[in-house]
């Protein structure tokens, strides 16, 4: 037989061969036809690993680009934040809106009020105040000639030439309680009378009202721990153990605790409360290690002219914890998007609204955090953060100029110039989100405002409402302040006696009254106070206590 070609040949080739050899011949090709075929298709598919290998490779290359960006972006907000200024103020002013355009716009509103809606009087503006206060104790020093200076002299007469501000040294001192007691003989035998003592709220204890006063005021209001208060009081003639002073503190939290619930009752009946919270870390806590965090817990609020600023500790952040604390309220509540409030708010169907300052604060690190960052000047290029700060911006700007108006007036400005303002900012938000890069911050500060939305917009509803939950916030600013101080608490009791003893300092404050004097009134009272009507009377605004600086009450 003929052996086949290998290669394909002209048909004349094949002309002498068998139909066998044909076959033979037409089979060697089909196989060489299928060898080139799986070459062919071993080739394609090398090609599309080849290709799909690239594909992963370039999505590998753009999450690690994109991983990068992230981090950093992370790295200038960090450096922001540890070489740029602190403040919230915003280095890239854009002016979107004209200030005076606007005041006119709120002014134009105003007059359209029905005639039985007096406007409120704008407040005068602040005047500087000159030389000392008239409330503090003055002495007059008199420097005098002597006789042979006034000899011939026609008259004498005293000019004021200065003051001068003196410090008067704290001083410790005992104080000897000595006990008048009478005798009385009757029927063959005696009777002793003696004088009535004090009631001190402690019992047996050496410190004085005074002095608790001082100490808990010297440690959350001033946040000096008990071990620089141990050496103070040691200079000062005596040694007080900081062991002492904790004990005693945390034996107040009980003698305090039936005003606390007092003022929770009355804080509860108001329909506007404000609720934030913070971590505070707790030694000693049953079925917690000492590196978890535990939470302080701050509601302000209160009836009209009856603010008060409550501190609760808990262990725990969950829901239960609001929902004990506001049991029998059903106003509006303000706090930032914290997921815990739900419950409370669905259980006790209060209403909801957010604080604007959150939002604000998200877009604010996302510019800090942008190329450029805190250094960016005038004419370099806004991004979406800068642009959403400028609509946040202008919503405070229009706060600001209703700020001294009535609270139907507020609501009126509010619905004539927030609202639309609000629905463009949205409707911007809506466009812009899906063009920004997944997980970045200003990504991030997007969907929070989003989610957050119909919360954010809820202060719009009424006038006395706040456009943010700034109240709450500076309330418990000199916690934050005192807990860099003294750190951690010991224990659960401890943690608890410092939320009662902030929580009247902060209610003090909020009510225009010297914490330190407050204390000390409550303090020589609070031992007798066993009527309602006696408890009731140590609450802040019923003592009857001069009201110092508005600055105590925290911007309220």
């Amino acid at each position: 037989m003929k052996k086949a070609p290998s290669t394909p040949i002209n048909t004349s080739d094949y002309s002498g061969l068998s139909t066998a050899e044909l076959l033979a011949v037409i089979g060697d090709f089909q196989q060489q036809l299928a060898q080139k075929e799986q070459a062919l298709q071993s080739r394609d598919e090398a090609i599309q690993s080849l290709d799909h290998s690239l594909q992963s490779q370039h999505k590998a290359i753009q999450q690690r680009d994109h991983y990068i960006a992230l981090l950093e972006e992370q790295l200038r907000l960090k450096k922001a934040q540890q070489f740029a200024a602190s403040s919230e103020k915003h280095t890239h002013q854009i002016h979107l809106f004209d200030e005076a355009e606007m005041e006119a716009e709120i002014e134009a509103l105003l007059e359209q009020l029905p005639e039985d809606i007096a406007p409120a009087e704008p407040k005068a503006a602040k005047k500087r105040q000159r030389g000392f206060s008239g409330k503090l104790v003055r002495e007059r020093i008199e420097l005098t000639l002597s006789e042979e200076e006034k000899a011939g002299a026609s008259k004498t007469f005293f000019t004021k030439v200065k003051e001068e501000l003196q410090f008067i040294p704290a001083q410790l001192k005992v104080l000897e309680i000595w006990q008048e007691k009478a005798v009385f003989e009757r029927d063959g035998s005696e009777t002793i009378i003696a004088a009535k003592r004090p009631v001190h709220p402690l019992g047996k204890c050496i410190a004085t009202t005074s002095l608790l006063a001082y100490i808990i005021t010297s440690k959350y209001a001033d946040g000096l721990p008990l071990y620089r208060l141990e050496q103070m009081l040691k200079r000062l003639g005596h040694e007080v153990g900081r062991t002492s002073m904790a004990h005693w503190i945390i034996r107040l939290e009980d003698v305090f605790r039936p005003l606390i619930n007092l003022i929770r009752e009355v804080q509860n009946s108001s329909h506007y409360l404000q609720a934030d919270e913070t971590r505070i870390q707790v030694l000693k806590e049953d079925g917690k290690s000492t590196q978890s965090d535990k939470w302080m817990w701050i509601t302000r609020g209160g009836p009209p002219g009856q603010p008060s600023v409550l501190f609760e500790y808990d262990p725990s952040r969950a829901g239960s914890v609001p929902v004990r604390l506001l049991d029998d309220f059903a106003g509006i509540l303000q706090a930032d998007g914290y997921s815990g409030y739900g419950r409370v708010c669905r259980e006790n169907n209060i209403t909801r609204i957010g604080c604007w300052d959150h939002a604000r604060r998200k877009f604010i690190e996302a510019s800090k955090a942008a190329p450029g960052g805190a250094k960016k000047a005038k004419k370099s290029k806004i991004s979406k953060a800068d642009i959403a700060l400028g609509y946040i911006r202008k919503l405070y700007a229009i706060e600001r100029e209703a700020r001294d108006r009535s609270d139907t007036e507020k609501y009126k400005v509010r619905q004539a110039l927030s609202l639309p303002l609000l629905e463009t900012f949205k409707t911007w938000l809506e466009k812009q989100v899906g063009k920004v890069m997944k997980g970045s911050l200003t990504r991030i500060a997007m969907e929070y405002t989003l989610n957050q939305w119909p919360y954010l917009t809820g202060y719009c509803e009424h006038g006395y409402l706040h456009i943010s939950n700034v109240l709450a916030e500076n309330a418990i600013r000199p916690f934050a302040v005192g807990r860099r101080a003294w750190l951690f608490a010991d224990t659960t009791r401890g943690a608890r006696a410092s939320a009662t003893c902030y929580s009247l300092i902060e209610t003090a404050k909020a009510n225009q009254l010297e914490p330190s004097a407050y204390i000390h009134y409550v303090l020589d009272r609070i031992g007798e106070a066993d009527t309602l009507e006696k408890l009731e009377a140590l609450l802040p605004w019923n003592v009857p206590l001069k009201p110092v600086s508005k600055n105590l009450a925290q911007y309220g």
